[in-house]
C-alpha cells in the first residue's frame, strides 16, 4: 500500500526505489506480500510484476477485491458480480500470473449490514475455475466470516488491529481456535501511527524502536498472526523484520496491556 503515491493513489515519487524495496523483501526471505489492484490503482501490482516476475518459489501474493478508486482518490464499493470478475482478471493480468494465490473480499467493516453471500459466491466460482487458489475476507465481522465459510474455505481474515486498537479481539481469538490466519492491517496504525508511553518504555529496555515493539507485541499475541507492515523504505523494511527477533518478557507484555 505504501509503494503507491500519497494515500495509495497515483504513482510513487521514485518508482525505482519502490522496486528496490520489493527486491530487498525477497532477498530477506519474506514470503508474503499484501497488495491490491486498487492501490494506485494498478500501480503497485505493476511494480510488483516489474520487480519480481518471474516470482520466486514459495512467495505468496495476497490481493483484495471489493473496492475501486474514484478519480479523486476515494474508495468506492465494487462488489457487484461483474465488478468482482473484472477485478480478479485485472489482478491476474497486472501481476502476470494464471492463478492468484489468495484473494480477500474487502467489505465495509464489522457493522456493514450487507451480506457477503453473493460476492463471496462469485469468488468461490472463480476459485473453482482455477483462477484463485484460496479465499479470505478483509475488514469483516464475525457474521461475514460465518457467511463466507458457508460457501467456501476461508484461509485468512485481514482486519484492523494493533496494540492501540483492539476492538477485534473476539474475532482474533476465534480465528486462532479455528486455524485461520489473522492478518492485522495497519499494524503500526496506518495513517495515524501508533504512539504511547508504554511502547517507548519497553523499547528503551530492549534498545529497540517503539515500532518494533508494536510489531513484536502482535507476534506475541497469537500464533496465527501474520504481519504486513507497509513501507517504501529499505531501512524501515529491515527495521520491521528485526522485530521478529525481539522477545518480550511478561513484564513487557503486562505494561503494553495497559494500552488496551
Amino acid at each position: 500500500m505504501q509503494l503507491a503515491g500519497h494515500h495509495a493513489f497515483g504513482p510513487p515519487a521514485d518508482p525505482e526505489n519502490a522496486k528496490a524495496v520489493l527486491r530487498r523483501v525477497v532477498e530477506l526471505g519474506v514470503d508474503h506480500i499484501d497488495t491490491s489492484d486498487y492501490y494506485g490503482p494498478h500501480v503497485v501490482n505493476e511494480l510488483i510484476k516489474a520487480a519480481l516476475h518471474p516470482y520466486p518459489e514459495g512467495l505468496t501474493i495476497v490481493t483484495k477485491v471489493g473496492y475501486e478508486r474514484s478519480p479523486d482518490g476515494g474508495w468506492v464499493p465494487a462488489r457487484e458480480p461483474r465488478q468482482l470478475r473484472e477485478a480478479v482478471h485485472d489482478n491476474l493480468r497486472r501481476l502476470g500470473v494464471e492463478r492468484l494465490d489468495v484473494v480477500n473480499l474487502r467489505v465495509g467493516g464489522e457493522h456493514d449490514p450487507e451480506s457477503v453471500e453473493e460476492p463471496f459466491t462469485v469468488l468461490a466460482e472463480l476459485r473453482e475455475q482455477g483462477l484463485i487458489r484460496d479465499l479470505g475476507v478483509s475488514n469483516a465481522g464475525g457474521r461475514h466470516l460465518d457467511q463466507a465459510l458457508a460457501i467456501a474455505p476461508v484461509v485468512c481474515v485481514q482486519n484492523l488491529y494493533n496494540v492501540t486498537a483492539r476492538d477485534d479481539e473476539e474475532l482474533l481469538d476465534r480465528t486462532t481456535a479455528e486455524g485461520i490466519a489473522y492478518v492485522p492491517f495497519f499494524p503500526l496504525g496506518g495513517f495515524t501511527p501508533v504512539q504511547h508511553e508504554a511502547l517507548e518504555e519497553v523499547a528503551a529496555r530492549h534498545g529497540a524502536t517503539h515500532r518494533q515493539v508494536a510489531l513484536a507485541w502482535l507476534l506475541h499475541r497469537a500464533p496465527n498472526v501474520l504481519l504486513i507492515p507497509g513501507t517504501s523504505s529499505v531501512g524501515h523494511l529491515e527495521e520491521n523484520l528485526a522485530s521478529a527477533d525481539l522477545h518480550l518478557s511478561e513484564q513487557d507484555l503486562t505494561r503494553l496491556d495497559t494500552i488496551g
